[in-house]
């Protein structure tokens, strides 16, 4: 296999993740169904209401009966009874009558619009008078209004929000088709690299950071992370411990050892895989050009710098993507989550033909947003728990001066 750099743009490889197919399809129920990617469309099973509702207290009424009514001419209309909320109305109104329904109660059938309670007044035990005219239609919601039967609701692709989650329920649904979640196996590598347990590490050893915050961004992008841990640099023990991994995942995120110094094994990993296939060693972003993008099979292969911010921002910036891509999500621009604009506090350097991805602190003073950035090594993983958002400084522009407009992504709400 070809040792030299494949070096791609940052574009690239969001579209070289694009060719991995989603997972297999399975059912979840709706208490499970949240967060979760459509495997098929849904159609809606029936009408939504599946009554005429009411959506004010008030009176069923027909419109006409109350064209023209006023404060000084008010209509008068003859109460012909009451709904009870949660009950079916059999009662058929006539014209100029009336049928006292709640909020939510069903529309008696000859009634097309209701009047709102506080727009009437009793003159006795058996007629209303009504001050203001109604509209067909008004303060009612009838027979498939709001949801048609057979209506497409969700597209394949779609991930499940919690109001998706409430009309499927409201609609008799109880199971959906979803995509299933990606495994995903998380290999930190390095002869310096102690667990984070450790007390005092010595000079010259390190705490374990990659597999904790690599493991917390894959659980919240939706997979399940089912193995994480330690290898030294040693080819065999890699190669191993990749083998053992590969059996049981989807995807395999290895970081350290992917730049071209003697002891980065990386790519000589994947010499081992017969059907292991290189698709970008190294793109033009910083931090984290030394990343590895390869297929072994149907598996996706992610070679991470080992440098806990190159890691963590090579996660955001093309892991997750592919891990959505996996799960089936169909929409990629909807991955950004939470952002908002901004004004630079201070000039951004950049070079022409390099992506940037550069770590701010975002805050308002006098009625404005600014972006301060957070500068520091990649080794440095405190600069990114000081910053609250990123922005990105795209690979033809060389620089942004202070006070441009930005658009910080928050790592959090």
């Amino acid at each position: 296999m070809s040792q030299f750099l494949k070096v791609k743009t940052a574009q690239e490889v969001l579209d070289i993740v694009k060719i991995f197919n989603p997972l297999g399809a399975e059912k979840a129920d709706m208490e499970a169904a949240c967060g979760r990617v459509l495997a098929s469309t849904v159609e809606a099973p029936e009408a939504l209401p599946h009554f005429d509702r009411a959506t004010m207290d008030g009176y069923a009424v027909k419109a006409r009966d109350t064209f023209g009514a006023s404060e000084t001419l008010p209509a008068l209309l003859e109460i012909s009874g009451a709904a009870a909320m949660g009950e079916e109305v059999t009662l058929q109104l006539e014209s100029g009558g009336a049928v006292a329904v709640p909020t939510g109660g069903m529309v008696p059938q000859g009634a097309d619009a209701v009047v709102m309670v506080e727009y009437t007044h009793h003159l006795d035990e058996n007629t209303i008078e009504v001050f203001k005219p109604v509209a067909p239609g008004d303060n009612m919601v009838k027979v498939g209004e709001e949801i048609a039967r057979g209506e497409q609701l969700f597209p394949r692709g779609w991930r499940l929000r919690a109001q998706d989650v409430g009309l499927l329920a409201a609609l008799g649904v109880t199971e959906v088709a979803v995509y299933r979640r990606p495994r995903v196996a998380i290999i930190s590598t390095g002869d310096e690299i102690v667990p984070a347990s450790s007390a005092a590490p010595p000079p010259g050893k390190v705490r374990d950071v990659n597999s904790f915050t690599l493991a917390a961004m894959a659980r919240q992008a939706g997979a399940a992370v089912s193995s994480s841990r330690v290898v030294p640099d040693d080819l065999d023990e890699l190669v191993a411990a990749t083998r053992q991994v590969l059996d049981n995942n989807d995807m395999l995120l290895l970081s350290g050892g992917s730049s071209v110094g003697a002891r980065d094994f990386t790519l000589r990993v994947l010499d081992y895989f017969h059907d292991a296939e290189v698709l970008a060693h190294g793109v033009a972003i910083r931090p984290g050009k030394p990343t590895i993008l390869a297929r072994i099979g149907e598996k996706v292969f992610w070679g991470l710098p080992g440098q806990p911010v190159s890691a963590l921002m090579i996660c955001l910036a093309f892991v997750r993507p592919s891990l959505a891509v996996l799960e089936g999500q169909s929409d990629l621009g909807a991955l950004g989550g939470y952002s908002l604009k901004a004004l630079l506090q201070r000039q951004l350097p950049s070079v022409h033909g390099r992506t940037d991805y550069v770590p701010v602190v975002a805050s308002a003073a006098n009625g404005q947003v600014w972006a301060t950035p957070v500068f520091g090594k990649s080794a440095m993983i405190g600069m990114l728990a000081k910053a609250n958002g990123y922005v990105i400084i795209p690979e033809h522009v060389e620089g942004l001066d202070r006070g441009s407009e930005v658009e910080v992504y928050l790592f959090s709400r």
